[in-house]
Protein backbone atom coordinates (compact mmCIF):
# COMPACT_ATOMS: atom_id res chain seq x y z
CA UNK A 1 0.00 0.00 0.00
CA UNK A 2 1.58 3.48 -0.68
CA UNK A 3 2.25 5.72 1.83
CA UNK A 4 -0.77 8.36 0.15
CA UNK A 5 -3.15 5.23 0.69
CA UNK A 6 -2.02 4.71 4.31
CA UNK A 7 -2.46 7.95 5.04
CA UNK A 8 -6.02 8.37 3.64
CA UNK A 9 -7.01 5.71 5.42
CA UNK A 10 -5.61 6.49 8.71
CA UNK A 11 -6.93 10.69 8.48
CA UNK A 12 -10.67 8.63 7.73
CA UNK A 13 -10.32 6.26 10.77
CA UNK A 14 -10.03 3.00 8.67
CA UNK A 15 -7.35 0.48 9.61
CA UNK A 16 -5.03 1.70 6.50
CA UNK A 17 -2.65 -0.68 7.17
CA UNK A 18 -0.67 -3.07 5.22
CA UNK A 19 -2.08 -6.03 8.02
CA UNK A 20 -0.13 -9.00 8.48
CA UNK A 21 -1.31 -12.06 6.05
CA UNK A 22 -3.77 -13.94 7.51
CA UNK A 23 -2.87 -17.87 7.19
CA UNK A 24 -5.33 -20.61 5.49
CA UNK A 25 -4.80 -24.04 4.05
CA UNK A 26 -5.68 -27.12 2.20
CA UNK A 27 -6.04 -30.24 4.64
CA UNK A 28 -3.14 -33.08 3.99
CA UNK A 29 -2.51 -36.28 5.99
CA UNK A 30 0.56 -35.25 8.28
CA UNK A 31 2.15 -38.01 7.58
CA UNK A 32 3.02 -36.32 4.18
CA UNK A 33 5.50 -33.50 2.97
CA UNK A 34 7.73 -33.63 6.54
CA UNK A 35 10.78 -31.57 6.53
CA UNK A 36 12.62 -30.63 3.05
CA UNK A 37 10.77 -33.52 1.54
CA UNK A 38 7.35 -32.10 2.84
CA UNK A 39 7.72 -28.73 1.05
CA UNK A 40 8.19 -30.37 -2.50
CA UNK A 41 5.16 -32.30 -2.09
CA UNK A 42 3.07 -29.50 -0.61
CA UNK A 43 -0.55 -29.81 -1.60
CA UNK A 44 -0.41 -33.24 -2.28
CA UNK A 45 -3.41 -35.16 -0.93
CA UNK A 46 -3.11 -38.49 -0.37
CA UNK A 47 -5.09 -41.32 -2.43
CA UNK A 48 -6.60 -44.70 -1.91
CA UNK A 49 -4.50 -47.47 -2.78
CA UNK A 50 -5.12 -49.13 -5.90
CA UNK A 51 -5.65 -53.09 -6.22
CA UNK A 52 -4.14 -55.33 -8.35
CA UNK A 53 -6.53 -55.20 -10.91
CA UNK A 54 -6.20 -51.46 -11.09
CA UNK A 55 -9.43 -50.86 -9.10
CA UNK A 56 -9.66 -48.91 -6.08
CA UNK A 57 -9.03 -50.79 -3.03
CA UNK A 58 -13.01 -50.78 -1.99
CA UNK A 59 -11.95 -50.74 2.06
CA UNK A 60 -14.05 -47.81 1.81
CA UNK A 61 -17.67 -48.25 0.94
CA UNK A 62 -19.47 -45.50 -1.59
CA UNK A 63 -21.10 -44.22 2.24
CA UNK A 64 -18.01 -44.29 4.42
CA UNK A 65 -15.68 -41.54 4.82
CA UNK A 66 -12.44 -41.79 5.73
CA UNK A 67 -11.21 -40.58 9.15
CA UNK A 68 -10.41 -36.74 9.13
CA UNK A 69 -6.67 -35.80 9.90
CA UNK A 70 -6.28 -33.62 13.15
CA UNK A 71 -3.11 -32.08 13.53
CA UNK A 72 -1.91 -31.34 17.08
CA UNK A 73 -0.39 -28.15 16.46
CA UNK A 74 -2.31 -25.97 13.87
CA UNK A 75 -0.28 -22.24 13.40
CA UNK A 76 -1.83 -19.32 11.44
CA UNK A 77 0.63 -16.70 10.24
CA UNK A 78 3.92 -17.34 8.75
CA UNK A 79 6.01 -13.92 10.22
CA UNK A 80 8.69 -14.27 12.84
CA UNK A 81 5.87 -15.28 15.31
CA UNK A 82 4.56 -18.34 13.60
CA UNK A 83 7.27 -19.18 12.13
CA UNK A 84 8.73 -19.33 15.48
CA UNK A 85 5.50 -21.10 17.22
CA UNK A 86 5.74 -23.55 14.43
CA UNK A 87 9.56 -24.73 14.92
CA UNK A 88 8.97 -25.05 18.34
CA UNK A 89 6.13 -26.98 18.53
CA UNK A 90 7.95 -29.33 15.55
CA UNK A 91 11.17 -30.03 17.10
CA UNK A 92 9.14 -31.46 20.12
CA UNK A 93 8.00 -34.50 17.57
CA UNK A 94 4.32 -32.63 17.39
CA UNK A 95 2.01 -32.68 13.80
CA UNK A 96 2.53 -29.13 12.71
CA UNK A 97 1.03 -27.44 10.42
CA UNK A 98 1.53 -23.62 9.40
CA UNK A 99 -1.22 -21.50 7.51
CA UNK A 100 0.35 -18.62 5.18
CA UNK A 101 -2.30 -16.25 2.99
CA UNK A 102 0.92 -15.17 0.96
CA UNK A 103 3.04 -16.94 -1.43
CA UNK A 104 6.57 -16.64 0.38
CA UNK A 105 9.03 -14.96 -0.18
CA UNK A 106 6.60 -11.62 0.10
CA UNK A 107 6.92 -8.08 0.87
CA UNK A 108 6.53 -6.78 4.49
CA UNK A 109 6.74 -3.14 5.99
CA UNK A 110 9.20 -3.26 8.35
CA UNK A 111 12.54 -1.26 9.55
CA UNK A 112 13.80 -5.06 9.88
CA UNK A 113 16.65 -4.13 12.62
CA UNK A 114 17.57 -7.13 14.77
CA UNK A 115 18.74 -6.00 18.27
CA UNK A 116 20.58 -8.89 20.87
CA UNK A 117 17.02 -10.49 22.22
CA UNK A 118 16.26 -11.05 18.76
CA UNK A 119 19.36 -13.13 17.93
CA UNK A 120 19.30 -14.51 20.88
CA UNK A 121 15.45 -16.21 20.38
CA UNK A 122 16.25 -17.52 17.23
CA UNK A 123 16.31 -21.57 16.69
CA UNK A 124 19.48 -23.01 17.15
CA UNK A 125 21.90 -23.01 13.44
CA UNK A 126 19.94 -20.24 11.71
CA UNK A 127 21.58 -18.27 9.86
CA UNK A 128 20.59 -14.61 9.60
CA UNK A 129 20.01 -13.21 6.18
CA UNK A 130 21.86 -9.81 7.57
CA UNK A 131 22.17 -6.84 5.11
CA UNK A 132 24.23 -5.05 7.23
CA UNK A 133 25.93 -5.21 9.96
CA UNK A 134 25.44 -1.53 11.82
CA UNK A 135 28.31 -0.09 14.45
CA UNK A 136 27.34 3.77 14.44
CA UNK A 137 24.28 5.26 14.61
CA UNK A 138 23.49 9.24 13.94
CA UNK A 139 20.81 10.80 16.43
CA UNK A 140 19.19 14.27 15.43
CA UNK A 141 16.12 16.06 16.62
CA UNK A 142 13.64 16.71 14.40
CA UNK A 143 16.75 17.50 11.24
CA UNK A 144 18.76 19.70 14.03
CA UNK A 145 21.61 18.80 16.49
CA UNK A 146 23.09 15.80 14.77
CA UNK A 147 25.36 13.72 16.18
CA UNK A 148 26.89 10.38 15.41
CA UNK A 149 28.23 7.63 17.66
CA UNK A 150 30.22 4.90 17.34
CA UNK A 151 31.11 1.24 19.01
CA UNK A 152 33.61 -1.15 18.59
CA UNK A 153 30.84 -3.80 18.20
CA UNK A 154 27.99 -4.54 16.19
CA UNK A 155 24.98 -2.80 17.40
CA UNK A 156 22.51 -4.30 15.48
CA UNK A 157 21.72 -5.93 12.08
CA UNK A 158 19.42 -5.50 9.37
CA UNK A 159 17.50 -7.85 7.75
CA UNK A 160 14.55 -7.84 4.46
CA UNK A 161 11.50 -9.16 6.29
CA UNK A 162 11.38 -11.11 3.26
CA UNK A 163 14.81 -12.91 3.45
CA UNK A 164 13.96 -13.74 7.34
CA UNK A 165 10.34 -14.64 7.17
CA UNK A 166 11.29 -17.34 4.68
CA UNK A 167 14.48 -18.11 6.11
CA UNK A 168 12.85 -19.06 9.40
CA UNK A 169 9.67 -21.07 7.54
CA UNK A 170 12.38 -23.30 5.67
CA UNK A 171 14.08 -23.82 9.33
CA UNK A 172 10.38 -24.96 10.88
CA UNK A 173 9.96 -27.17 7.59
CA UNK A 174 13.53 -29.02 8.60
CA UNK A 175 12.27 -29.39 12.17
CA UNK A 176 9.38 -31.23 10.54
CA UNK A 177 6.61 -28.73 10.36
CA UNK A 178 4.40 -28.77 6.95
CA UNK A 179 3.57 -25.35 5.43
CA UNK A 180 0.62 -23.97 2.98
CA UNK A 181 0.44 -20.77 1.35
CA UNK A 182 -2.30 -19.52 -0.60
CA UNK A 183 -4.95 -19.65 1.55
CA UNK A 184 -7.08 -17.88 3.68
CA UNK A 185 -8.07 -18.96 7.04
CA UNK A 186 -11.49 -16.80 8.16
CA UNK A 187 -12.18 -18.05 11.85
CA UNK A 188 -11.72 -20.39 14.13
CA UNK A 189 -14.43 -22.65 16.25
CA UNK A 190 -14.38 -24.58 18.97
CA UNK A 191 -18.12 -25.47 19.42
CA UNK A 192 -20.61 -26.50 16.40
CA UNK A 193 -21.23 -28.71 13.46
CA UNK A 194 -17.58 -28.70 11.86
CA UNK A 195 -15.85 -29.55 15.37
CA UNK A 196 -15.81 -33.41 16.20
CA UNK A 197 -15.38 -33.07 19.86
CA UNK A 198 -14.13 -30.97 22.99
CA UNK A 199 -10.24 -31.57 22.45
CA UNK A 200 -10.33 -30.20 19.00
CA UNK A 201 -10.25 -26.79 17.23
CA UNK A 202 -11.74 -26.54 13.64
CA UNK A 203 -9.71 -23.78 11.46
CA UNK A 204 -12.58 -23.06 9.15
CA UNK A 205 -10.55 -22.06 5.11
CA UNK A 206 -12.37 -19.27 2.75
CA UNK A 207 -13.87 -21.02 -0.44
CA UNK A 208 -15.65 -24.62 -0.79
CA UNK A 209 -12.06 -26.35 1.34
CA UNK A 210 -12.72 -28.39 4.56
CA UNK A 211 -12.04 -27.35 7.74
CA UNK A 212 -8.36 -28.06 9.39
CA UNK A 213 -8.42 -29.85 12.64
CA UNK A 214 -6.25 -29.07 15.66
CA UNK A 215 -5.46 -30.32 18.87
CA UNK A 216 -4.28 -26.59 19.73
CA UNK A 217 -4.28 -23.52 17.28
CA UNK A 218 -1.47 -20.63 17.83
CA UNK A 219 -2.64 -17.19 15.81
CA UNK A 220 -0.03 -15.36 14.78
CA UNK A 221 -1.70 -13.73 11.79
CA UNK A 222 -0.72 -9.98 12.08
CA UNK A 223 -1.85 -7.01 13.92
CA UNK A 224 -5.34 -7.01 12.09
CA UNK A 225 -5.42 -10.61 13.33
CA UNK A 226 -9.04 -12.96 13.06
CA UNK A 227 -7.52 -15.31 15.38
CA UNK A 228 -6.79 -12.14 17.89
CA UNK A 229 -10.60 -11.20 17.88
CA UNK A 230 -11.65 -14.73 18.41
CA UNK A 231 -9.15 -14.24 21.41
CA UNK A 232 -10.69 -11.29 22.10
CA UNK A 233 -7.34 -9.03 22.34
CA UNK A 234 -7.68 -5.59 23.39
CA UNK A 235 -5.27 -2.50 22.16
CA UNK A 236 -4.41 0.23 23.63
CA UNK A 237 -1.64 2.35 21.68
CA UNK A 238 -2.02 2.32 17.68
CA UNK A 239 0.47 3.84 15.83
CA UNK A 240 1.04 4.54 11.86
CA UNK A 241 4.61 3.72 10.33
CA UNK A 242 4.96 5.02 6.95
CA UNK A 243 8.13 3.76 4.89
CA UNK A 244 9.61 3.70 1.47
CA UNK A 245 12.84 1.45 0.06
CA UNK A 246 15.26 3.69 -2.00
CA UNK A 247 17.88 2.27 -4.52
CA UNK A 248 21.00 4.56 -4.16
CA UNK A 249 23.74 4.56 -6.31
CA UNK A 250 26.99 3.17 -4.99
CA UNK A 251 28.48 6.66 -4.25
CA UNK A 252 25.68 7.15 -1.34
CA UNK A 253 25.42 3.42 -0.01
CA UNK A 254 28.86 4.00 0.67
CA UNK A 255 28.22 7.58 3.00
CA UNK A 256 25.22 5.03 4.64
CA UNK A 257 27.46 1.58 5.08
CA UNK A 258 27.39 0.42 8.93
CA UNK A 259 25.41 3.53 10.09
CA UNK A 260 22.28 3.90 10.69
CA UNK A 261 20.03 7.28 11.70
CA UNK A 262 17.66 8.11 14.41
CA UNK A 263 15.30 10.92 13.83
CA UNK A 264 13.14 12.29 17.13
CA UNK A 265 10.40 13.26 15.15
CA UNK A 266 7.97 16.63 15.75
CA UNK A 267 4.72 14.90 16.78
CA UNK A 268 4.86 13.71 20.02
CA UNK A 269 6.08 10.47 20.30
CA UNK A 270 7.14 10.25 16.54
CA UNK A 271 10.54 9.68 15.23
CA UNK A 272 12.10 8.66 11.72
CA UNK A 273 14.71 6.00 10.86
CA UNK A 274 17.54 5.37 7.80
CA UNK A 275 18.75 2.00 7.94
CA UNK A 276 20.60 0.76 4.96
CA UNK A 277 21.02 -2.48 3.51
CA UNK A 278 23.24 -2.94 0.35
CA UNK A 279 22.45 -0.79 -2.79
CA UNK A 280 18.64 0.37 -0.83
CA UNK A 281 17.96 2.90 1.86
CA UNK A 282 15.01 2.09 4.19
CA UNK A 283 13.36 5.16 5.14
CA UNK A 284 10.42 5.19 7.10
CA UNK A 285 8.44 7.59 10.59
CA UNK A 286 6.41 6.68 13.13
CA UNK A 287 3.44 8.47 14.35
CA UNK A 288 0.64 7.57 16.92
CA UNK A 289 -2.60 7.10 14.92
CA UNK A 290 -4.71 10.21 14.08
CA UNK A 291 -1.99 12.26 12.45
CA UNK A 292 -2.00 10.53 9.28
CA UNK A 293 -1.37 14.07 6.80
CA UNK A 294 1.02 15.09 9.61
CA UNK A 295 3.20 11.86 9.94
CA UNK A 296 3.10 11.46 5.74
CA UNK A 297 4.32 15.29 5.64
CA UNK A 298 7.25 14.27 8.34
CA UNK A 299 8.13 11.40 6.09
CA UNK A 300 8.15 14.01 2.87
CA UNK A 301 10.35 16.48 4.83
CA UNK A 302 12.67 13.57 6.25
CA UNK A 303 13.39 12.26 2.86
CA UNK A 304 14.13 16.22 1.74
CA UNK A 305 16.55 16.77 4.43
CA UNK A 306 17.98 13.56 3.99
CA UNK A 307 18.74 14.47 -0.01
CA UNK A 308 16.95 11.41 -1.48
CA UNK A 309 14.17 13.36 -2.75
CA UNK A 310 15.52 12.68 -6.30
CA UNK A 311 15.75 8.98 -5.99
CA UNK A 312 12.91 7.13 -6.82
CA UNK A 313 11.56 4.41 -4.06
CA UNK A 314 10.66 0.69 -5.31
CA UNK A 315 8.62 0.54 -2.80
CA UNK A 316 6.07 2.67 -0.41
CA UNK A 317 4.13 1.29 2.15
CA UNK A 318 1.78 1.58 5.59
CA UNK A 319 1.34 -0.14 8.37
CA UNK A 320 -0.70 0.09 11.87
CA UNK A 321 1.04 -1.11 14.79
CA UNK A 322 -0.85 -2.18 17.58
CA UNK A 323 -0.21 -2.78 21.28
CA UNK A 324 -2.04 -4.78 23.48
CA UNK A 325 -3.75 -3.41 27.15
CA UNK A 326 -2.15 -4.88 29.76
CA UNK A 327 -5.51 -6.58 30.77
CA UNK A 328 -5.67 -8.24 26.80
CA UNK A 329 -6.22 -11.58 27.25
CA UNK A 330 -3.63 -14.33 25.23
CA UNK A 331 -5.80 -17.33 25.02
CA UNK A 332 -8.87 -18.80 24.49
CA UNK A 333 -10.21 -22.26 25.28
CA UNK A 334 -7.56 -24.56 22.96
CA UNK A 335 -6.51 -21.06 20.95
CA UNK A 336 -3.19 -18.81 22.16
CA UNK A 337 -2.24 -15.61 20.29
CA UNK A 338 1.53 -14.30 20.07
CA UNK A 339 3.60 -11.36 18.37
CA UNK A 340 1.95 -8.61 16.54
CA UNK A 341 -1.85 -10.62 16.57
CA UNK A 342 -1.33 -10.45 20.70
CA UNK A 343 -0.36 -6.56 20.19
CA UNK A 344 3.29 -7.79 21.36
CA UNK A 345 5.79 -4.76 20.80
CA UNK A 346 7.64 -2.56 22.91
CA UNK A 347 5.68 0.65 22.95
CA UNK A 348 8.06 3.33 22.87
CA UNK A 349 10.60 2.09 19.85
CA UNK A 350 7.56 0.15 18.53
CA UNK A 351 10.13 -2.98 18.13
CA UNK A 352 8.73 -5.96 17.72
CA UNK A 353 10.80 -8.81 15.35
CA UNK A 354 12.50 -9.63 19.44
CA UNK A 355 8.84 -10.07 20.69
CA UNK A 356 7.64 -11.81 17.78
CA UNK A 357 10.54 -14.40 17.78
CA UNK A 358 10.38 -14.92 21.99
CA UNK A 359 6.33 -14.90 22.20
CA UNK A 360 5.89 -17.38 19.12
CA UNK A 361 8.66 -19.56 20.63
CA UNK A 362 6.89 -19.49 24.02
CA UNK A 363 3.31 -20.12 22.35
CA UNK A 364 4.70 -22.96 20.29
CA UNK A 365 5.92 -25.11 23.33
CA UNK A 366 2.81 -24.07 25.00
CA UNK A 367 0.51 -25.60 22.17
CA UNK A 368 1.86 -28.93 22.50
CA UNK A 369 0.59 -29.16 25.93
CA UNK A 370 -2.28 -27.94 25.18
CA UNK A 371 -2.36 -30.63 22.47
CA UNK A 372 -1.85 -32.91 25.02
CA UNK A 373 -4.47 -31.66 27.46
CA UNK A 374 -7.58 -34.04 27.62
CA UNK A 375 -9.75 -32.25 29.14
CA UNK A 376 -10.92 -28.10 29.34
CA UNK A 377 -9.35 -27.77 32.99
CA UNK A 378 -6.21 -29.34 32.30
CA UNK A 379 -6.31 -26.87 28.58
CA UNK A 380 -6.62 -23.92 30.41
CA UNK A 381 -4.32 -24.03 33.19
CA UNK A 382 -1.64 -24.74 30.24
CA UNK A 383 -2.86 -21.60 28.78
CA UNK A 384 -2.96 -19.67 31.81
CA UNK A 385 0.98 -20.56 32.26
CA UNK A 386 1.83 -19.37 28.64
CA UNK A 387 0.31 -16.02 29.85
CA UNK A 388 2.25 -15.82 32.85
CA UNK A 389 5.32 -16.72 30.94
CA UNK A 390 4.51 -13.78 28.50
CA UNK A 391 3.68 -11.46 31.01
CA UNK A 392 6.31 -12.18 33.29
CA UNK A 393 8.62 -11.59 30.66
CA UNK A 394 7.40 -9.18 27.41
CA UNK A 395 4.90 -7.56 29.84
CA UNK A 396 7.23 -6.28 32.17
CA UNK A 397 9.13 -4.92 29.01
CA UNK A 398 6.38 -3.47 27.77
CA UNK A 399 5.49 -1.84 31.18
CA UNK A 400 8.82 -0.16 31.14
CA UNK A 401 8.56 0.76 27.01
CA UNK A 402 5.12 2.79 28.27
CA UNK A 403 6.65 4.83 30.88
CA UNK A 404 9.77 5.95 28.14
CA UNK A 405 6.45 6.66 25.48
CA UNK A 406 5.40 9.01 27.73
CA UNK A 407 8.78 10.61 28.88
CA UNK A 408 9.93 10.24 25.04
CA UNK A 409 6.25 12.49 23.87
CA UNK A 410 6.82 14.90 26.06
CA UNK A 411 10.81 15.17 25.95
CA UNK A 412 12.46 14.34 23.08
CA UNK A 413 14.88 16.90 23.34
CA UNK A 414 16.37 15.66 26.97
CA UNK A 415 16.80 12.18 25.44
CA UNK A 416 18.38 13.21 22.45
CA UNK A 417 20.54 15.40 24.54
CA UNK A 418 21.08 12.64 26.74
CA UNK A 419 22.19 10.04 24.05
CA UNK A 420 24.87 12.72 22.18
CA UNK A 421 26.30 14.08 25.08
CA UNK A 422 26.54 11.90 28.13
CA UNK A 423 28.46 8.64 27.53
CA UNK A 424 26.70 6.47 29.81
CA UNK A 425 23.56 7.11 28.14
CA UNK A 426 25.43 6.18 24.84
CA UNK A 427 26.71 2.72 26.81
CA UNK A 428 23.00 2.03 28.39
CA UNK A 429 21.54 2.21 24.25
CA UNK A 430 24.69 0.35 22.80
CA UNK A 431 24.22 -2.72 25.57
CA UNK A 432 20.38 -2.84 24.96
CA UNK A 433 20.91 -3.11 21.32
CA UNK A 434 23.24 -5.60 21.84
CA UNK A 435 21.38 -7.77 24.28
CA UNK A 436 23.76 -7.32 26.70
CA UNK A 437 20.78 -5.76 29.04
CA UNK A 438 17.19 -4.92 28.64
CA UNK A 439 15.27 -1.90 30.01
CA UNK A 440 13.67 -3.14 32.96
CA UNK A 441 17.30 -4.01 34.20
CA UNK A 442 18.02 -0.73 33.16
CA UNK A 443 15.54 0.46 35.37
CA UNK A 444 16.27 -2.20 38.14
CA UNK A 445 20.28 -1.79 38.30
CA UNK A 446 20.89 1.97 37.74
CA UNK A 447 19.41 4.36 40.45
CA UNK A 448 20.09 7.52 38.33
CA UNK A 449 17.89 5.73 35.68
CA UNK A 450 15.19 4.53 38.22
CA UNK A 451 14.78 7.91 39.93
CA UNK A 452 15.04 9.77 36.75
CA UNK A 453 12.19 7.74 35.15
CA UNK A 454 10.36 7.66 38.39
CA UNK A 455 10.51 11.71 38.50
CA UNK A 456 9.23 12.59 34.69
CA UNK A 457 6.59 9.77 34.83
CA UNK A 458 5.31 8.85 38.03
CA UNK A 459 3.61 5.82 38.81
Amino acid sequence: MSSENAAGAEDRGGDGSADEAVGGGREEHPGHGRGAEGAAREGHVEQPAEGPDGALDDELSADEEPEKTVWDVVVVGAGPAGASAAYAAAVAGRRVLLLEKAELPRYKTCGGGIIGPSRDALPPGFDLPLRERVHAVTFSLNGKLSRTRRSRHMLFGLVNRSDLDHSLVEHAVKAGADVRTGVTVTRVEQHGADVPDRRTVAVVLAGDEAPVLARAVVGADGSASRIGAHVGVKMDQVDLGLEVEIPVPDSVAEDWAGRALVDWGPLPGSYGWVFPKGDTLTVGVISARGEGAATKRYLEDFIGRLGLAGFEPSVSSGHLTRCRSEDSPLSRGRVLVCGDAAGLLEPWTREGISFALRSGRLAGEWAVRIAESHDAVDARRQALNYAFAVKAGLGVEMGIGRRMLNVFSRRPGMLHAALTGFRPAWNVFARFTRGATSLPEVVRTYPVARRALDALDPQ
